[in-house]
C-alpha cells in the first residue's frame, strides 16, 4: 500500500523534473547609434515540454512598463526578435524577457509565462 503511493507521487514528480525550458538571450551587449534610435533585440527558447502548445507561444521585451511583441525569425523555430525604440540622449536600456505559452494539463489548455532577469543593452 505505502509503496504504490510513493509511485503515484514519485511519477509526477519525475515527469516535471524532466521538463526543461531555456530562454537565451542572443543580443549583443553593445551596439552602434542607430540613426532610427530602433535597436534589434533577439532570444532563442527551447522547450521539451510534451505539453507545450507551440502556436501558442508568445515573447515579448519588456523595457520598464513598456512591452514589445516578438515576432518569429524568418527560417527559424525557436527564435525572435523585435526592434525596439531607445530615446536619442540615452547611452543604455535595461530590458527582460516574457515569454506567454499554453500547454495541455488533464485535457484542457493551461496559462503559462516564463520570466528572463534583466539584461543592459549598452548604445555607443
Amino acid at each position: 500500500m505505502i509503496m504504490r503511493s510513493l509511485a503515484v507521487i514519485a511519477l509526477p514528480l519525475l515527469l516535471l523534473g524532466c521538463v526543461s525550458n531555456t530562454l537565451t538571450n542572443l543580443t549583443a551587449t553593445s551596439q552602434p547609434k542607430n540613426p532610427k534610435n530602433l535597436y534589434l533585440i533577439e532570444h532563442q527558447w527551447d522547450s521539451n515540454e510534451q505539453a507545450l502548445v507551440p502556436d501558442s507561444i508568445k515573447p515579448y521585451v519588456l523595457v520598464g512598463f513598456d512591452s514589445y511583441e516578438m515576432q518569429k525569425t524568418p527560417k527559424m523555430t525557436n527564435r525572435w526578435e523585435v526592434l525596439i525604440p531607445v530615446p536619442p540622449d540615452q547611452d543604455s536600456v535595461i530590458y527582460r524577457f516574457k515569454v506567454d505559452s499554453e500547454y495541455l494539463g488533464f485535457g484542457e489548455r493551461r496559462k503559462s509565462s516564463k520570466s528572463s532577469p534583466e539584461y543592459k543593452l549598452y548604445i555607443r
